[in-house]
């Protein structure tokens, strides 16, 4: 796993598909806050939650953006938007090379098997494209909380 990125950082630039086979960069949100959310799997359990709460806070941010990242092809992606009705980007990164230059690929563990996937991730980039802030781990529904208070100090 690469270093973790700090307020301050330079967000790493990426262009990735959405659910809709549309190339969306890092820079089409330049002049906006833009919050990037990683998840391990789209429409699993707590993948749902996190994506469910950003959506719901989404009318409560002003023009912040939201982008989810997941290693999920666009498809899957699609299916997940349309059935959550979630209406903000989500990008295929099926070779998790942006994961891994934010930091966010690493080795997991479930039931005792080891693995490497999306350690789930949230980073608050500001307008001229620098980290301003960066929640690794954090939780499916501590990712609108902290998006929100973030914004309400800052």
């Amino acid at each position: 796993m690469s270093t973790h990125l700090a307020p301050g950082d330079k967000a790493p630039a990426f262009t990735l598909l959405d659910q809709h086979g549309n190339k969306v960069k890092l820079s089409d949100f330049k002049g906006r806050k833009v919050l990037v959310y990683f998840y391990p799997k789209a429409d699993t359990p707590g993948c749902t939650a996190q994506s469910c709460g950003l959506r719901d806070v989404a009318g409560d941010i002003g023009d912040t953006a939201i982008v989810g990242i997941s290693p999920d092809e666009p498809a899957r992606q699609k299916k997940f938007d349309e059935k959550y009705s979630l209406g903000f980007p989500l990008l295929a990164d099926t070779d998790h090379a942006v994961a891994e230059r934010y930091g966010v690929w690493g080795e997991k563990s479930m039931y005792g098997k080891k693995y490497f996937g999306i350690i789930r991730s949230a980073f608050l980039i500001d307008e001229s494209g620098r980290i301003a802030e960066a929640w690794y781990k954090i939780s499916p529904k501590d990712t609108p909380v902290r998006l929100t208070q973030a914004l309400a100090a800052g």
